[in-house]
């Protein structure tokens, strides 16, 4: 078992001669283990040896300057030199290169090579920036450039005595550093090494055909650094399935047995929400890193002691919220990250139709917390993403009317109220013959609005002739469109392509923290308030739509 440790922060020393704002920021976000401190060249550079130094574009500085930078590589040291557009001058003697001129500002497709530090990055990213190629500079390349059918290095990677020498031909337009794509990458190429263990994963209550546990299990299968190992389910049937479905996997009926499993690190929990917080305790109390299928539990209070128990056994703590990388959403949060909007203020989100809800345990309040914890664990976190903070205010009116079957409500209308005047809602009924949209977001410079559309598959079987297979309608993303007022002209409306995330972005991202020390995606904190707003919202649904203070 991969036991998690901490370790001390590094000098980190950012050697420019820039004043731009805008820059120095961009610089200082590739500090992987704390803040920045900002020099010119001649200054000395005091700190641990492995520290990390980053030479902005090539500032001016003398032969004794870059020796002294050259020697604390040799000693130990991390440096990388962005090759901006300017000469190289003294700076040559470092680098080790003739560097061609730079290119024309446009988009290039970043081609990363396959290398440790390219674990689990997409393999090609567009960035626009003004790319200086590295010529032949010798070292592990990590990431090229085509131009005119011709590959040029543009990351390139080599040893200095005990430390490393980085050198960066992208990144001289502060927009292109900035990009996340590139970001990441310079990012782990200064950062500490990688760990080159991979992390058995393993999933508590592994459910039926095309469930949680398969769809874990094909995730970490794929991803680099991850590896499924086990499965626990009290059904001899699923267990078999397990096996079956993943070679080499060891199955057990209990968390018991598999607690004495060693080659278990990572535990996704992945049961009814009811359990949720009992067994994610003790699994991290038993050492192990956990995952928690949504919603994370029923409680706040539950919530608080989990993250607690991590923090004390110092484990991760996570949440299965992979609607955050949903394409419809994805161009949601584009259009909102980037103002397309303005300032929103209001967001209402919708699931449902008119249908017999399912009969399993996601249908039963003592197993399931209620409606709302099903849809509402992805909604509500979708409305405090994009709204950035929690409200102060919950109401719910629930209806129970057609399906007298199950336990859970047929409608619920929750509302949420924020004390500047924001509000939000989020809506879901089995007894809604008309769909409303499943997005309707209104800010100061404009409107946007996703609808639901049909996901049907059609065929002619050689026997039975014309068959069509219909599918639930939440699982294909929204049409997004946007409408916005220009002053003097009128109302202009935008199709939005849907946004674009990795395949098994959460589990790349699960791996990159625990392997590389990544920030992770999902913290626990930011599904906390999730939970309490559920949590609020049954209480006032139970107490007729009272209000609730958070």
């Amino acid at each position: 078992m991969v036991s998690s440790s901490v370790s001390a922060a590094r000098t980190f020393v950012i050697v420019t001669s820039t004043g731009d704002g805008a820059r120095r920021a961009a610089l200082a976000a590739l500090a992987p283990d704390g803040p920045a401190r900002f020099a010119h060249a001649g200054e000395p550079i005091e700190g641990s040896e492995d520290g990390l130094i980053v030479v902005d574009g090539f500032p001016d500085a003398t032969p004794d300057d870059v020796r002294r930078i050259d020697d604390r590589a040799r000693r130990g040291t991390t440096v990388l030199v962005l090759c901006g557009s300017g000469a190289p001058g003294p700076w040559g003697a470092l680098v080790g290169a003739d560097l061609p001129a730079t290119l024309r500002r446009a988009e290039y497709m970043l081609e990363l090579a396959s290398h440790p530090l390219t674990a689990r990055l997409e393999r090609t990213a567009g960035v626009v920036d003004r790319v200086r190629p590295l010529g032949q500079p010798g070292g592990d390349e990590i990431a090229s450039v085509s131009v005119g059918f011709t590959d040029h290095p543009v990351v390139v990677r080599r040893s200095l005595g005990h430390g490393q020498l980085v050198l960066s031909g992208v990144g001289t337009d502060t927009d292109a550093l900035a990009a996340p794509s590139v970001r990441r990458l310079l990012g782990r190429a200064v950062g500490r090494p990688a760990d080159a263990t991979t992390l058995g994963v393993a999933v508590v209550g592994f459910g039926p055909y095309g469930g949680m546990g398969q769809r874990h299990g094909v995730a970490c299968r794929a991803v680099d650094g991850l590896d499924f190992v086990a499965a626990v389910d009290t059904s001899d049937e699923r267990r078999k399935a397990a096996e079956r479905e993943f070679p080499g996997i060891a199955v057990y009926p209990t968390v018991d047995e598999l607690l004495t499993d060693d080659a278990v690190d990572v535990v996704v929990v992945a049961t009814p929400p009811a359990s949720h917080a009992v067994l994610a305790a003790r699994l991290l109390d038993e050492g192990r890193h956990v995952v928690v299928e949504k919603p994370m539990c029923l409680t706040a209070a539950e919530a608080d002691g989990l993250i607690r128990r991590a923090r004390d056994a110092g484990r991760v703590l996570t949440v299965h919220q992979n609607r955050r990388w949903d394409p419809d959403y994805l161009a949601l949060r584009r259009a909102v990250d980037t103002g397309l909007l303005g300032e929103v203020f209001n967001v209402e989100t919708f699931v449902g139709g008119f249908d017999h809800p399912c009969r399993a345990w996601h249908s039963h309040v003592p197993v399931s917390g209620g409606a709302v914890y099903d849809w509402g664990s992805h909604h509500v976190d979708w409305i405090l993403q994009l709204l950035g903070d929690r409200p102060s205010r919950v109401t719910t009116f629930g209806h129970k009317r057609v399906w007298h079957d199950v336990t859970n409500l047929d409608q619920l209308r929750l509302h949420l109220a924020w004390d500047d005047g924001r509000e939000a809602e989020f809506f879901q009924s089995d007894v809604a013959a008309v769909r409303r949209p499943k997005f309707f977001v209104q800010g100061t410079e404009g409107t946007l609005v996703g609808h639901y559309r049909p996901v049907a598959t059609e065929r002619v079987d050689p026997v039975g002739g014309y068959v069509r297979e219909e599918h639930h309608h939440a699982e294909a993303p929204a049409d997004i469109v946007l409408a916005r007022y220009e002053p003097g002209y009128g109302i202009t409306e935008t199709a939005l392509p849907p946004g674009r995330a990795p395949e098994h972005a959460f589990h790349r991202n699960l791996a990159d923290h625990l392997l590389l020390g990544e920030p992770l995606a999902v913290s626990p904190e930011s599904v906390r308030d999730v939970v309490a707003i559920l949590e609020a919202s049954q209480r006032s649904s139970d107490a007729g739509g009272v209000e609730i203070r958070l």
